[in-house]
């Protein structure tokens, strides 16, 4: 495993347990994500994960950014 492999597991684990923590503490019921926000969540996550090949690595997460600012000025265009 290189170097490199192992910082990033160890991100992912650090945000796993902050996004427990923040899970399992929030009071108020917040609106489920919306499917934009899945995809551009799952899109950076893949991004991080593909960090063999930096020119996909970056696409995705670029894409997974860009949905997630549309989905941004989809909500607040509501609101």
């Amino acid at each position: 495993m290189d170097t490199s492999q192992i910082y990033i597991s160890i991100a992912i684990i650090i945000l796993l347990i902050i996004g427990a923590i923040v899970f399992f503490t929030r009071k108020k019921p917040r609106e489920p994500l919306s499917k934009l926000t899945t995809f551009a969540f799952i899109f950076v996550i893949a991004g991080i994960c593909s960090g063999e090949n930096q020119l996909l690595g970056y696409g995705l997460m670029g894409f997974g950014i860009v949905l997630a600012v549309i989905d941004t000025f989809r909500k607040s265009k509501r609101e």
